[in-house]
């Protein structure tokens, strides 16, 4: 388009109607600065500074700032003519200016009336009155009118917090963007103007709430006329999903009453026709849907506000994310923090506890969910069990929850706890050396005070580990009398805990290690011990003289007569040897197991555990350049057997050992030499052999050591959590009921495992005879059976039913309810006391603002009644003036 034909356009768009007043001197200066600042943000932009408080005149006209004087604005236009060229000037360049770059951002590039560019004005800076107005008498104001970015007028008061203009055009029909509008406020946090959207009629169609702007594209509406493109907020943000971001408690609540929700999404590996179509369409945009979905339930205030057990929700969510992490490498820093976000989340409601009651309802869970047998043993601690295992180490390392472990700890030990490291080491001294006759007492009375103490966590610890340190003194005496009870301990712990679980904890790992190599030791002298009986027995009946060296015997009988010298590497009894050093090794390593309980070796335990994890890490690369350089100098040196000053390189097993034992240094240069005066060869031999000193010594053990040295220097600057929670998993192995005894007693039963056995098996049998007897009812009739087996369950679960009918909240959920209260207030003062001034001086401009044009509203409405009066009083004086004369 021309400059000529865009300013033509321009000019006619400007002209005022003939009948219009002109305008006051003061109102045109003041309007002419506030529209001279130019372009306005999208979000609002920074907020020009409200006009400058000066005296102003206080005639407007019909839809402007000021109405026409009744007397005096035709004599003050006649007298000015100049000044109302040069306003008409100033309006069109800077309609110019302000409407030009419209066609940026809208194609069709429609321009506004001078009624509309007025309304949205008023919109914008809150000008109540000329709102109200236009809205009442106004016949083609159209109130959906947009400016150059693209926003409306209800977009524009929700943008600048008008709330009272807000509501003046909430009362129009067929208002457009009403949800663009919601979302702005969410943004902006003003809690009034979304309750006042919120009760828009609007939002009485089904599902207004739980749909995002790209899922309302199909409704014939202009609901999210300008979000549904992504423009400010993306595509798949609902209200609720914004407001958890923005964390807005009071917002988030307010949707939730009205009942929004945040759908969880489906799994990453989900093949539903939905997931594909979005997969398959745009697989960033599902992803990212994905992350703002995660973002919103991770979210402290949807995670309070929405869940009935905050707690578990929390820390399942947590893992789930770190799977996330794990699984969706593009974005892993952004499922990581929102994973840190949820534990966050678990640990700040612990430290709000105040009393011992509402730690172990955190710690324990809800009770009343769970069976009424596990109730009459000590408490479940399932929150500290899973937080564990999804090892969120502040929450189990709190105080709080290390004070109440600790408690169960020292259980029936009253005064143990306050005793000096002296006084505890004499009690472990007295339990070891005591141990048989300890166990003979629990055997007989399990139930007496005795059998208490010795089901109290600490002295399961203190006669599990001196019953491990006399396995180990046996050991070196080589007598393992007590390994048939580890055997069995074992068992029993793999019963209990399941195959999964029972892997997933290393130090298992290690004892199924240790006891299969004893039993594959122990089987292989077995075995020789076997053959060897056999061979005794061949001599003892077809051999009748005393001097074996003079009979000749079967090769295979012979064979046991020979030395060790002579015997075979595949020998029984050699590998029944090999085998039982090695066991003997990780028996030995066990000890670490127990290090967790002092606060001087935790630390080092744990950094060494780390450090052979990544000695695993880094053998992969080492493997891979030591094959590499094994194979080649054995290829190369091959040939020269024999022709070499050493054997090194001519085999693979030398080749092994040559390059093995060189990265300590304890390998020869003239491995590489030979007899022959083959330069070439032996050049090759030296480059290759350098190299691989160079690579293994300087490089990768260098980067071992900081590599082990990072992962120590982040265990000590953590090491009070690291320790504290390396220590509640040791207590929590013997906080559950069993394993009172240690090996090799345990393989006794006690009169108490007779008697859980017994009942085991009327339990057993009494479920059994139910069971037939349902299928019995169901032959004679399908209703019937279903009145039973509800009267069945109504018993079962006849105090939840109780509560639920009554409505009734268990003593849990008060608890938690109590402690959610706190966490909200907490993040409301905190966040408080972050916020800027900047944002209080905005809203107060504002609000000073939007009083100026009601003062002007009023006093202008006062001005024309005194014009009025004045008038009516000059009209009565001037008939009295002329009967005078």
């Amino acid at each position: 388009m021309s400059s000529k034909s865009r300013k033509s356009k321009e000019q006619g768009r400007v002209t005022f109607p003939p009948q219009q007043e002109e305008e006051d001197e003061g109102a045109e200066e003041e309007e002419q600065q506030r529209r001279r600042r130019g372009w306005r943000g999208v979000n609002g932009g920074p907020e020009p500074p409200p006009p400058p408080q000066r005296a102003v005149k206080t005639f407007r006209e019909p839809y402007g700032y000021y109405p026409p004087q009744p007397f005096a604005s035709t004599m003050y236009i006649e007298e000015s003519p100049s000044l109302r060229r040069m306003t008409m000037m100033r309006e069109k360049g800077r309609r110019q200016a302000i409407r030009g770059p419209a066609f940026m951002f809208n194609n069709r590039g429609t321009s506004l009336t001078a009624e509309e560019e007025r309304f949205l004005d008023a919109a914008e800076y809150g000008n109540i009155p000329v709102v109200r107005k236009m809205l009442e008498e106004s016949k083609t104001l159209n109130v959906n009118c947009v400016d150059y970015m693209g926003q409306n007028a209800l977009q524009l008061a929700v943008g600048n917090e008008h709330l009272e203009v807000t509501e003046l055009l909430l009362k129009k029909e067929n208002l457009a963007r009403i949800g663009d509008a919601l979302l702005l406020a969410i943004s902006k946090g003003y809690i009034r103007i979304v309750e006042a959207i919120l009760n828009h009629p609007g939002f009485s169609v089904n599902k207004r709430l739980t749909l995002s702007p790209c899922e309302q594209e199909l409704q014939d509406d202009d609901f999210y006329s300008y979000d549904e493109d992504g423009t400010r907020f993306s595509p798949d943000i609902t209200p609720i999903i914004l407001a958890a971001h923005c964390q807005k408690y009071e917002v988030v609540h307010m949707l939730l009453m009205k009942g929004a929700r945040i759908e969880r999404p489906h799994d990453y590996f989900c093949k539903c026709n939905d997931c594909t179509e979005k997969q398959k369409h745009d697989s960033f945009s599902h992803s990212r849907s994905r992350i703002n979905a995660y973002k919103g339930l991770a979210s402290p205030a949807y995670l309070s506000l929405s869940s009935e057990d905050p707690v578990l929700t929390a820390l399942e969510l947590s893992n789930e994310l770190a799977k996330l992490a794990n699984i969706e490498k593009e974005f892993k820093n952004d499922y990581r923090k929102l994973s840190m976000q949820c534990k966050d989340f678990v640990v700040g409601v612990l430290d709000l506890c105040r009393d011992s009651e509402e730690v172990e309802a955190i710690l324990n869970g809800d009770l009343n969910s769970e069976p009424v047998e596990a109730q009459r043993h000590r408490a479940s601690l399932s929150r500290v069990k899973l937080a564990i295992k999804y090892e969120v180490k502040k929450f189990v390392a709190h105080p709080n929850c290390q004070q109440q472990l600790l408690t169960i700890w020292y259980e029936n030990l009253s005064g143990l706890r306050e005793q000096t490291i002296a006084i505890k080491c004499l009690v472990v001294l007295v339990v070891a050396l005591g141990l048989p006759f300890l166990a003979i007492g629990y055997w007989i009375a399990p139930c007496s005070r005795l059998g208490r103490i010795l089901r109290s966590p600490f002295m399961k610890f203190v006669a599990h580990a001196a019953s491990f340190i006399i396995f180990l003194g046996l050991l070196v005496f080589n007598a393992s009398d007590r390994f048939e009870g580890m055997m069995w301990s074992e068992c029993k712990e793999l019963w209990l805990e399941g195959p999964r679980e029972y892997i997933l904890q290393l130090w298992n790992v290690l004892d199924f290690g240790m006891l299969s190599i004893f039993i594959a030791a122990f089987t292989a002298r077995l075995l020789a011990f076997l053959q060897a009986t056999k061979a005794q027995q061949y001599v003892d009946n077809y051999i009748e003289e005393n001097d074996l060296s003079e009979v000749t015997l079967p090769p295979e009988i012979e064979y046991f007569t020979y030395a060790r010298d002579k015997w075979l590497p595949s020998d029984p009894q050699i590998i029944s040897e090999g085998l039982y050093a090695i066991a003997v090794v990780l028996s030995f390593s066990r000890i670490a197991y127990i290090l967790p309980a002092n606060e001087s070796f935790g630390p080092l335990q744990i950094s060494l555990g780390r450090t052979v994890k990544d000695i695993f890490k880094f053998m992969v690369l080492f493997i891979m350049v030591f094959l590499a350089f094994m194979i080649g100098m054995f290829i190369l040196y091959s040939y020269y057997l024999g022709a070499k000053l050493n054997p090194a390189f001519t085999t693979v097993e030398e080749s092994f050992k040559t390059l093995f034992w060189s990265i300590f240094g304890l390998s020869e240069v003239t491995s590489v030499v030979l007899k022959y005066d083959h330069k070439f060869i032996e050049n090759i031999g030296y480059v290759l052999y350098g190299i691989y000193n160079v690579t293994m010594v300087v490089v990768l053990l260098n980067m071992l050591i900081a590599m082990i040295n990072s992962s120590y220097q982040e265990i000590e600057d953590d090491s009070d959590v690291e320790w504290k929670f390396a220590r509640s998993k040791l207590w929590l192995s013997y906080f559950d009921d069993g394993k009172t005894l240690p090996p090799p007693f345990s393989l006794v039963p006690s009169p108490k495992s007779f008697f859980y056995f017994i009942m085991r098996i009327i339990n057993f049998s009494k479920c059994r005879r139910r069971r037939l007897q349902k299928d019995i009812e169901m032959g004679m009739g399908n209703s019937k059976s279903r009145l039973n087996l509800f009267q069945s369950n109504s018993r079962v679960f006849e105090s939840h039913s109780f509560n639920s009918i009554l409505n009734q909240p268990t003593r849990y959920q008060q608890i938690m309810k109590r402690l959610i209260k706190r966490y909200v207030l907490k993040a409301q003062v905190d966040k408080e006391n972050d916020e800027v001034n900047e944002g209080e001086l905005k809203e107060i401009k504002q609000d000073i603002s939007s009083l100026r044009y009601e003062l002007l509203e009023d006093k202008s409405q006062a001005t024309e009644e005194l014009a009025i009066l004045i008038h009516k009083l000059s009209a009565k004086l001037n008939p009295n003036m002329l009967t005078c004369e």
